[in-house]
C-alpha cells in the first residue's frame, strides 16, 4: 500500500525529479516508509511506499524489471501474486524480491494489459514499456484503490490523490460547476467527474494506454464489470450456503497475508463480526478497533447508533485484543479542516467517524480488515430496491430508481439552490447522467428478480465504489491500509449468481423510508419483513452470535440529526449562515439558509444535506 504519482510531457519535455518529489511529498501520509522518483526523458514516476511485504529494500519502488524494460510505481496488494509468481518461474522469469510489485511487473511484461485480469486484490498502477514508450495505467475490478489523472496542457498527469496532481506547475484548482450537479443530487459523482475542474478518476476495472506521438487523449478501457443475474440452473440452498462459507473463509485467509501485523475493525454488525471470527482463529490476539458514540443528547432512532457492547460481546467470544474510542459533537468540529484535505471531494454520508477509528487502528497495526461490500454483494438496503419494483419497463424502472437516489434535495429545489451558476449548468441531466451507469441495452425487466439485480449492480458501481474512496483515503491519511475481504474475485463472482431469493424474499412486502433517518433499521425494515442478506445471515450465524446474526442493520453513523440542532448548532450557523461563506459563489444563499432553518427548528430532518454543505464550504476553504 502505497502512493504514487506521475507525468508524461507530449511534448518532449524532459521530467523534472524536483516537480515529481513534491508531488510524492504531497502524499507522504501514504508511504511514510520509503520514498522514490524515476525519469526517463519526458516520462516520470514517483512513489511513497508503506511497506507491508518483504520490508527490505528490494521492495523499492519505482521498479524496474529484471530485463530493463519496464517500470512499474504501484499501489495496492495483490493477493494472488505467490501462484502468479509461480507460474511466471515456470516460464523463465527470474525473481530479485518477494514482493507482489514484481510478480505484478513481470505479469505485465508476460501478458501485457491482459494481465491485470489475473489479479485478485486492489491496486492503483503505472506501467512504463521503456522500448515502445508508452504509459500503461490500471485500477482494480472495485476501485478500492484510486487514480487521478489530468491534462496540464500537453502533460498528463495522474497520482493517487488530486494532491499530486495540484503539485504540478501545469495545474491548478478550480471547482468543477457540472460535478457539483452531481454531488448535490446524489451526495456522490456517478460519472468520472470529480469536484476539482479538469481532473478525473480512472474508473474503476479500466485501464488506459498513452502512447509518445498519441494525438488524441485517449479513452479508458473497461476490462470487467459487476454483472448481477439469476443463474439459469439455480443450486440446491444448502450448497449456496457451503459455498459461501467456503469462499468466505478463503478471501479472509488470502487477505492476512503480511508481513506486519493486521488489525480489523469491529463494528456490532454481521460484515465486520464474521471477517473477526475468522481472522481472530487464524491470528492469535488479533487486535479490533471500535468507535462508539456519546449518546446524551441523542434521540430516537438514534439512541442505537453505538454498538460497543455487541462489538465487546464479540471481542470477548473471538479473544481479541479490543481498542475503542467515543465520539462527542465537538470531535466533528475539530477534525473537519484535515477530513476534507485528506478526502479532497466529499463522497457519499458522514465520514468523521472512519478518519477517527483509523487514527486508532494506526497506533497499533499497519493493516485493518473492514466488512465494506457485504451489503452491495448480498442485498443489505431492501429498502432502497424497493423504489424501482413498480414497473417491468427500464425507463420506468430507472425514473423511480433515479428519484430514489436524491439523497440531498429534488431537482425543483435543486435549481433554486444553484441559481447563481445555472445558466452554465442547467444543461446537466442527472437522470440522463444516472441512466449511463447502466449497461445501454437494457430495455424491459422481465421479472422482479431483474429489478433487484439492476439495482445492486447500480449500488456496487457507485455507492460503493464511493464507500471504498472514502476508506481508503482516511485510512491512507495515517498510513493505514485497510483490506475488504468481501470483494475477494472468487467471492464476488459467487455473489453476483446467487438467486435474488436467497438474498430477498419479501419482494411484495418491502418498505420505504427517507434515507435521512438513517439507524436501527429493525424498527423501519427488518423488524417487519426479516428481509435482507438472507443467505448471508444463515452462513454467518455459524461465526457470530444471534442478536448479530439475526440482527438489525446499524449504518457507521453519529447522531448528528440532533448535534446539528443541539451542540453544534452553533458551528453550522457559524459556518453556513453568518459572514460570508465561499459556497455562496455558488449557491444561493436565502436558498440555502431556508433549508437550514428547516433542520435546525426540526421542521424537517436535512442532515444529509447540512453535513454536505459543512464538507463544501471546507473544501473551497481548503483548495480553491
Amino acid at each position: 500500500m502505497c502512493g504514487i504519482a506521475g507525468f508524461f510531457a507530449l511534448d518532449g519535455q524532459p521530467a523534472s525529479p524536483v516537480v515529481l518529489r513534491r508531488m510524492t511529498d504531497a502524499v507522504a501520509h501514504r508511504g511514510p516508509d520509503g520514498e522514490g522518483v524515476y525519469t526517463d526523458g519526458a516520462l516520470g514516476f514517483g512513489h511513497r511506499r508503506l511497506a507491508i511485504i518483504d520490508l527490505s529494500p528490494a521492495g523499492h519502488q519505482p521498479m524496474q524489471s529484471s530485463d530493463g524494460r519496464y517500470v512499474i510505481t504501484y499501489n495496492g496488494e495483490v493477493y494472488n501474486f505467490q501462484e502468479l509468481r509461480v507460474e511466471l518461474e515456470a516460464l523463465g522469469w527470474p525473481f530479485h524480491s518477494r514482493t507482489d510489485t514484481e510478480v505484478l511487473l513481470h505479469a505485465y511484461a508476460q501478458w501485457g494489459p491482459r494481465a491485470v485480469e489475473r489479479f485478485n486484490g486492489m491496486f492503483a498502477l503505472a506501467i512504463w514499456d521503456r522500448q515502445e514508450r508508452r504509459l500503461f495505467l490500471a485500477r482494480d475490478r472495485y476501485g478500492i484503490k484510486p487514480l487521478y489523472y489530468a491534462w496540464a496542457g500537453r502533460t498528463f498527469v495522474f497520482g493517487s490523490e488530486v494532491k499530486s496532481l495540484l503539485e504540478h506547475p501545469g495545474m491548478d484548482a478550480a471547482l468543477d460547476q457540472e460535478a457539483l450537479v452531481e454531488y448535490l443530487t446524489f451526495q456522490n459523482y456517478v460519472t468520472p467527474r470529480t469536484l476539482f475542474a479538469g481532473v478525473r478518476l480512472l474508473p474503476a476495472g479500466t485501464h488506459l494506454t498513452l502512447t509518445a506521438g498519441d494525438g488524441d487523449a485517449p479513452a479508458p478501457v473497461q476490462y470487467w464489470d459487476f454483472d448481477f443475474r439469476e443463474p439459469e440452473t439455480p443450486g440446491d440452498d444448502r450448497e449456496y450456503a457451503e459455498e459461501l462459507d467456503r469462499l468466505f473463509r478463503q478471501a479472509v485467509r488470502r487477505q492476512l497475508v503480511s508481513d506486519v501485523d493486521v488489525g480489523a475493525y469491529l463494528s456490532g454488525g454481521i460484515d465486520s463480526g464474521s471477517i473477526t471470527a475468522v481472522a481472530a482463529a487464524e491470528l492469535p490476539r488479533l487486535k479490533t478497533f471500535t468507535c462508539g458514540f456519546d449518546l446524551s443528547s441523542a434521540s430516537g432512532l438514534e439512541l442505537g447508533f453505538d454498538e460497543r457492547a455487541r462489538a465487546e460481546r464479540m471481542s470477548y467470544l473471538f479473544g481479541t485484543e479490543q481498542y475503542e474510542m467515543v465520539l462527542k459533537a465537538g470531535d466533528m468540529e475539530h477534525v473537519m479542516p484535515r477530513l476534507v484535505r485528506h478526502l479532497e471531494e466529499p463522497r457519499i454520508g458522514q465520514s468523521y467517524p472512519n478518519y477517527y477509528v483509523a487514527q486508532l487502528a494506526s497506533k497499533f497495526v499497519k493493516v485493518v480488515l473492514s466488512g465494506s461490500g457485504g451489503d452491495e454483494l448480498f442485498g443489505g438496503y431492501p429498502w432502497r430496491y424497493a423504489r424501482a419494483l413498480a414497473s417491468d419497463d427500464f425507463e420506468g424502472y430507472v425514473d423511480q430508481y433515479y428519484a430514489h437516489w436524491h439523497r440531498l434535495m429534488p431537482n425543483t429545489v435543486l435549481h433554486d439552490v444553484l441559481q447563481p451558476i445555472w445558466p452554465d449548468v442547467k444543461h446537466v441531466w442527472t437522470r440522463d447522467l444516472f441512466r449511463q451507469v447502466f449497461p445501454a441495452d437494457v430495455s424491459r425487466l422481465e421479472t422482479p428478480e431483474a429489478c433487484i439485480n439492476h439495482s445492486l449492480y447500480f449500488e456496487a458501481r457507485t455507492f460503493l465504489h464511493g464507500v471504498l474512496l472514502v476508506e481508503d483515503k482516511l485510512s491512507m491519511a495515517h498510513g493505514l491500509e485497510t483490506r475488504v475481504p468481501f470483494l475477494d474475485n472468487d467471492l464476488v463472482d459467487f455473489a453476483m449468481r446467487v438467486p435474488v431469493r436467497l438474498k430477498l424474499a419479501n419482494l411484495a412486502e418491502t418498505v420505504t423510508f427517507n434515507e435521512n433517518e438513517t439507524g436501527r433499521k429493525t424498527e423501519q425494515y427488518y423488524g417487519r419483513t426479516r428481509d435482507g442478506k438472507l443467505l448471508m445471515r444463515q452462513v454467518m450465524a455459524r461465526y457470530v452470535p444471534a442478536e448479530v446474526s439475526e440482527g438489525d442493520k446499524q449504518g457507521f453513523s453519529a447522531p448528528d440529526a440532533s448535534w446539528f440542532k443541539g451542540e453544534s448548532i452553533d458551528y453550522v450557523q457559524r459556518r453556513l449562515l453568518q459572514g460570508r461563506p465561499r459556497i455562496y459563489d455558488y449557491l444561493d444563499r436565502p436558498t440555502v439558509e431556508r433549508l437550514v432553518h428547516e433542520h435546525t427548528s426540526g421542521a424537517r430532518n436535512r442532515r444529509l444535506l447540512i453535513w454536505s454543505l459543512l464538507n463544501l464550504e471546507t473544501w473551497c476553504e481548503t483548495f480553491l
